[in-house]
This record gives structure tokens, sequence and C-alpha cells, in this order.
């Protein structure tokens, strides 16, 4: 069994910047996992610009953009495999009891003491990574840290519930990306565009230069689920028309797409009958939400926040299981790549300092066992073993969830961003931040803001003085409020 310090699941924006992240600490033992044949993720289709502004304060295309940061992996002499894929990430202890359990089946006996002495020297909290490679075929590592940084899937067209036949000539937008983009085709030349996420935008725009005709962008919510300057560029600019409140009720044609038929819906999400609008088309593009790839980390045993899909987190990214670390769209689905390679560098750099022990005077993850319930991701602050308070942060009103989910005091850096959406649009709004105590509730922070929409990600800063000043700190409320 190979042996490393860092193992790095996915080569995307968020796998790359946290290799770096973790390199610029010491970590010299780093492997980067990529599945793909190559590495820079997603990137690699996105051959718009937009990328880079805040990072390398330029405007870039996504292929320029990760390979900058290729360059920076390769100059640092990072390692890499590509073509690989993961099967499965194992702490020790579920490791131990596979191997004694396939022991058990087929030589009807348990370990020796030999082997249990063998397997007890390991150290515990190691992480046991199995993959396999198209050149070397199944190889297994032994890891004292892991980043999840897998990315996430566009959701697929079975989850939306859409009646009618599967002709051909439906695709996701991701998937048209990459058609047109890095393969060379086009897959219509009537499209209509079903959701208003970022990806659809893009596509709306994209398949009109490519020559084709965009009827309709509709969108279920009342609301764009994709950035404003990407409504902006993608259809205003192109006189794409965009209906909200709007869905896709009925797809005509068996071996192709031949229309659509389009309906209004109610404040439910349900039809309105007499509302119905058929289209004409030949393809659709369904840009309907992404889920976070975490089937690897439920086998871990990673605690999973329902919202977000992703692994909950503390102010490390560090999930519930000790040296596991998350970042990128696999913990939450971002706007702009600049966000995750910043965020992917931290987690980057908590990992290093886990490898590095030097926060083990602290226990290093939110809890092993159970921090937090499934359903509100806890309900009041923790001790750990070492008496390191865990302070949940709660979203109330309209915030749907907040990146961390808490934090450990001693581990807060001096200021700590926190990221989070929500779940409608509010005008001439405030973000406030209050602070509980047993049998109190202060407001310690502000911040006024025109307009919150769910399509764009909102942050605040909190300063570790300031947390400091409650000493029966049990809760952090973050809200939004109208006025």
């Amino acid at each position: 069994m190979k042996t490393c310090d860092l193992v790095i699941i996915g080569g995307g924006p968020a796998g790359l910047a946290a290799a770096l992240g973790a390199r610029k600490q010491g970590i010299k033992d780093i492997l980067i996992v990529e599945r793909d044949k190559e590495l820079g993720g997603i990137l690699n289709q996105c051959i718009h610009n937009g990328f880079g502004l805040h990072t390398f304060k330029e405007e870039l295309t996504g292929p320029e953009y990760a390979g900058r940061y290729i360059e920076q992996v390769k100059d640092a002499g990072i390692p890499y495999v590509v073509d690989s894929m993961v099967l499965s990430i194992q702490s020790m202890s579920q490791y131990k009891s596979s191997l004694q359990a396939d022991q058990c089946e087929y030589n009807k006996e348990k370990y020796s003491e030999a082997d249990q002495d063998k397997y007890s020297k390991k150290k515990y909290t190691d992480k046991i990574i199995t993959m396999v490679s198209r050149t070397e075929g199944i190889i297994q590592i032994q890891a004292k840290a892991v980043i999840l940084a897998m990315g996430c899937r566009e959701r697929p067209r079975g989850a939306l519930n859409i009646p009618g036949y599967r002709p051909a000539g439906i695709y996701s937008a991701g998937t048209a990306q990459r058609l047109v983009n890095m393969e060379g085709y086009l897959p219509g030349r009537e499209v209509v565009i079903l959701g208003s996420g970022d990806i659809g935008l893009i596509m709306a725009r994209r398949m009109t230069l490519e020559g084709a005709h965009v009827k309709v962008v509709a969108e279920l919510m009342p609301y764009s689920g994709g950035l404003k300057r990407n409504i902006v560029q993608c259809l205003n600019d192109y006189d794409i028309p965009l209906k909200l409140s709007h869905t896709v009720v009925d797809i005509h044609g068996k071996e192709r797409v031949t229309g659509i038929t389009l309906a209004k819906v109610d404040e439910k999400g349900k039809p309105i009958p007499g509302t119905e609008e058929e289209y004409a088309c030949d393809t659709l593009l369904l840009s309907c939400g992404l889920i976070p790839e975490n089937e690897l980390s439920r086998e871990l045993g990673v605690k999973l926040n329902p919202v977000t899909s992703g692994p909950v987190v503390d102010e490390s990214l560090e999930t519930n299981v000790p040296g596991v670390f998350a970042c990128g769209n696999v913990l939450h689905v971002h706007d702009l790549v600049d966000f995750v390679s910043e965020e992917a560098d931290r987690a980057g750099t908590c990992a290093a300092r886990y490898i590095l022990q030097e926060n083990q005077s602290s226990n290093p993850g939110i809890d092993q066992e159970s921090q937090y319930s499934d359903s509100d991701i806890g309900k009041t602050s923790k001790m750990n073993d070492n008496n390191d308070p865990v302070i949940p942060l709660i979203s109330t009103g309209c915030v749907r969830y907040t990146v961390p989910s808490a934090i450990h005091l001693s581990k807060m850096p001096d200021k700590l961003k926190v990221r989070f959406r929500v779940g409608k649009v509010v005008k001439n709004c405030a973000v406030d931040v209050y602070c509980k105590e047993e049998n109190s509730e202060k407001r310690i922070k502000t911040k006024k803001r025109p307009v919150v929409a769910p399509g764009e990600m909102e942050e605040i800063l909190l300063g570790r003085e300031e947390l400091l000043k409650y000493p029966d700190l049990q809760q952090l409320i973050i809200t939004v409020k109208e006025g």
C-alpha cells in the first residue's frame, strides 16, 4: 500500500488551488487524483470569458484560468494522476473491519495476532483511498488527510418529472456545452432552454453565436437562478426572452423532439390550466440546478447539509470526519471560480496545518461522532473533549444555509468569511448577525444590501476578537431583514 500525506480528490479548480495552498504551508507529499484525461475540470469546456477578475485581476477564459493553475502545480512539482477514479474512502476503522470481514468470509477465521498488530500500528485517523487507474489498475493509498474537491453534476431530466416521450434532442446544458465547445457538434437549430442557471444562460448565448435560434428560456421560479450580469450579457443583449414562473409540461415527438408545451405556474409551482403555449423546436436544454458529488463522502460517514447536499464543515473547512476537508462545488455551488479557488486555498492551508499537527491541542474535527442533527445542523454550542467551544451558525428567515456551519473559536482566524444564500429576492435589506448567550441575544454586525437574490451568493466577515467578548456564546444567528 502506498502512503501519502495529502490526497486531493478532483483535479479541477478546487483541487488545484487546494494543492497549492497545502504546498505553501510546507506539505511536500501531495497527490491529486483526477478521473478525466486532463486536469482543469469543468473549466476546460467553459471557453467564454469572465474568469479571473478577482484572482488575477484580468479577464480570462475557462481554459486560460485552469492553465495558470496547472502551470503553478507543475512548477511546484506536485504529483497528479489522471484517468483515475476513486472507488472509496475509508477510515482506518472501516478498513480494518472490512479486512476482518473478508478474512472471516474466505478463510473462516479471524486475523492472526501478527495481522492485528500490523494494522493497530497504523495511525487510527489515517484514511485509505482505493482507486482504479487506467494504467496501474487497483491502487490503495494511506493518507493522513484528504481534501474532497469532486465538484458537482447537473440535475437530470428524471429528477424534474417532465411528462412526455423520451426522444432525441434533450440535453443538459453542460452536455450541450461540451458538445459545442470541445467536440465540435451543434445539438440542434431550434432551441428551448428550461432553467435560468448560469450554464443555461451562457448556453443560450453560445447556441445563438453558433447559428441556432434560442426561442425562449423558461424558469420555474419567479426569479432567475443565474447572475444578473449573465442575464444582461446572455439574454438581453441577444433579445432572448426569459419567462419566469413557467415550466415545460409536455415534450412532443417520439424519435426527435418536435416541440414543447410551456405553462405558467402558481405560487406552489403547479401549472395553471389555460396558460399553455406551444413552441416548435428540435432541442431542449435543461439547466435546472447542480448537485454536489458526495457519494464518496456519504460512504465515509461525512455529514451532509440537507440544504446544500454538501458536507457540514467548520471554519477550517473540515468535516465531522477528522482529517477530511471539503471545498469548491462539492461543498456548495459557487457563482464564480475565483471564489472556489479562494476557498480551496484555505482548505489546503488548513489540511496542511492538520498534517503538521499545529492544532493538536484541540479536537481536529467538528466532532468525531455527531456534532449536529441532520435537520438543523446544530441547536446549541457543544464542547469537545478538549473543552473547545463549538459555535453553530444558525440560518433564519430567508437565509437558507451558511458555510461554515460552525466555528471553533480556538481555530478561528482573525477574520472569517461566512458565505450564504437566501431563498427569495429581498430589496433594501440588512444582513444581521446576532450572538446568542444563555439569557440574551445581541446584534453584533449588520451589512446593508440594496437587494439579495437566490442566484447570487452573499458573504459577511466575522471578527474573532468580537466573538471572544461573549464568554457564554452559544449560537451565531444570521438573518436578512427588510428595511
